[in-house]
């Protein structure tokens, strides 16, 4: 005969679900976004998507190399103050951009 299972709680069940399919992550990466858009104005925002945050650097995919280079040239001071000014929660250290050809071919 099997042995039966300890019962569990029903909030330590619903945690295990959010955990094991993602919710968490999914909702906090859409809220990174959220941060980000506002945080980067309409202009950048519409060619950028946020991959995530790294040891406490946010990584920014960017749709193509001129962008980058103006982003990261003359932008990345202002937004890495305002982002450290305005969400000191988040402890980002540093912004990282790289290429991301699939975002300008979402905007063509």
């Amino acid at each position: 005969m099997k042995p039966t299972p300890e019962p569990v709680h029903v909030s330590q069940a619903i945690s295990e679900l959010i955990a094991l399919r993602g919710y968490a992550r999914k909702r906090g990466d859409a809220q990174l976004q959220d941060v980000w858009q506002t945080i980067a104005g309409p202009k950048f925002a519409e060619q950028t998507r946020v991959a995530g945050i790294n040891r406490g650097i946010l990584q920014v995919n960017v749709g193509n190399s001129s962008l980058l280079a103006e982003l990261a040239g003359f932008h990345k001071p202002s937004l890495l103050r305002t982002l450290k000014e305005q969400h000191p929660e988040l402890r980002i250290k540093d912004l990282k951009f790289r290429i991301d050809t699939n975002i300008s071919n979402r905007l063509n």
